[in-house]
């Protein structure tokens, strides 16, 4: 294939020992490890090594579909990411954090830390929390309407946004001999009051190296993309074929130009568990060893949880029973109609639905050599389906050490990915621009016109 001018971006989405569902049971994996920090550190070194722009938590608030058999977070992923950033320079830190669940003071607080604690790697995933075992936890009798999460999470953001701009660049002065630590006059309230917040400001954090971190964002229903058009610098979407990730990019792109924004500033980055192998059928026969080792009465709770239906008895032979229609869901609307529709268009069991599952919980598998891994992920990148890709390793650490030893190389001599890192920052890594302070800008202006 002919070398690309342009690059790609990879970005390592990290879980526990592996995406898989039965990777703490595999021999690859050491399930103990889902509780050591060390762990994760060295995760977050393997993916420098690579040259990765960024790592990547997901995060529920609730223990999970069924604890007897698997749960998919341990640890809160902002505290973990501030333990992978002493031990790394460069990659981005990415953590996902609910606009359902927090207030806007402290979660900006939190990530203002992260950037600075990190030089200026920090990024936020945006989640409005669809799970009703999470609502539960806050109060909650079932889950919020998902019109009202998304207009929550457009004010939530938007409060957060100035916080983060509060302190001007050149606020903090530091002079020894006045004793002056920094210029109040370029220190500033927000004065928010809306119809979820009131928050006065200013945030207890001068502004970080970033400006702000980068914003995420992985909700695909149409109030997901118009919210990732207007807010979203990085976009986490599972598309399963090339036409469906080529419909997603364009119409994408197209609310962004919609909205204003240059469609570069927004990276559309497709989910991929690859099973690798040095042939295509020992990879084969590497992803089916993680399918035979599926608990059906774990993947069962988890299904019913992604359709709102409960399927906890019902027979693994036979095809999903009539589903509601998607106006009726409050939940992931996005990955509900995926489901849906992957089962209704291959007409699948519910048993070979849960097997497709396992691996990425809807995110595409593609098991086959470091060649054939990198001919898809270059063919979606040509055919502008992708900006890059957020890598699932079905299992860790070897599914990522695999990943960066043998396809990022060949991704490397194609031209399709950086040998060294250019930037320090995630904004760098993405080629996004560092924001100026609204209240700079403000100041910038009225100089001007006076």
């Amino acid at each position: 294939m002919s070398q690309s001018r342009k690059q790609f971006h990879l970005n390592a989405f990290l879980m526990g020992v592996g995406h898989h569902e039965a990777a703490w049971r595999h021999p690859r994996t050491e399930a103990h490890r889902v509780l050591d920090v060390k762990h994760f550190q060295e995760l977050a070194q393997i993916a420098e090594r690579g040259k990765l722009d960024s790592v990547f938590f997901a995060d529920g608030l609730a223990v999970g579909p069924r604890v007897e058999h698997n749960t998919q977070a341990i640890f809160e992923p902002v505290t973990l990411l501030s333990a992978m950033a002493v031990v790394t320079e460069h990659v981005g830190l990415i953590a996902t954090a609910s606009t359902g669940y927090n207030e806007p003071f402290n979660l900006a607080r939190k990530f203002a830390s992260l950037d600075h604690i990190s030089g200026g790697r920090a990024g936020w995933n945006i989640v409005t929390s669809g799970g009703a075992d999470e609502a539960r936890n806050f109060g909650y009798d079932d889950t919020p309407d998902h019109a009202g999460r998304y207009d929550r999470a457009a004010e939530f953001v938007d409060v957060a946004v100035s916080l983060w701009d509060s302190w001007e660049d050149d606020a903090i002065e530091l002079d020894e001999e006045s004793g002056r630590f920094a210029d109040p006059a370029k220190v500033h309230t927000v004065d928010h009051d809306g119809a979820r917040f009131k928050v006065r400001g200013p945030l207890n954090s001068p502004r970080s190296p970033q400006g702000r971190p980068v914003l995420v964002q992985a909700g695909s229903s149409e109030s997901g993309k118009n919210f990732a058009a207007r807010y979203a610098e990085a976009v986490f979407t599972a598309q399963r074929t090339l036409a469906e990730g080529q419909a997603f990019y364009r119409d994408l792109k197209a609310r962004v130009v919609k909205a204003g924004r240059d469609p570069q500033s927004l990276k559309v980055l497709p989910g991929i568990v690859p099973f690798i192998g040095e042939t295509e059928e020992e990879a084969k026969a590497l992803e089916q060893e993680f399918t035979d080792l599926i608990s059906p009465a774990y993947s069962l709770r988890q299904l019913s949880n992604m359709l709102g239906v409960d399927l906890t008895e019902h027979a693994l032979d036979a095809a999903l029973p009539p589903l509601p229609p998607i106006e009726q869901i409050q939940g992931n609307k996005s990955r509900y109609q995926l489901v849906k529709d992957l089962a209704e268009n291959e007409g699948l069991t519910v048993r070979q639905l849960i097997g497709k599952l396992g691996g990425g919980r809807g995110h595409r598998t593609f098991a086959g050599t470091p060649e054939q891994i990198a001919d898809e992920l270059q063919l979606w990148f040509e055919q502008e389906a992708a900006d890059g890709f957020n890598v699932m390793p079905p299992y860790l650490p070897g599914g990522l050490e695999d990943f960066t030893a043998e396809v990022v190389p060949i991704l490397q001599e194609r031209g399709l990915f950086r040998t060294e890192y250019t930037a320090t920052t995630l904004r760098g890594h993405y080629g996004l621009d560092r924001p100026v302070s609204r209240y700079a800008a403000v100041a910038e202006s009225d100089a001007a016109t006076a």
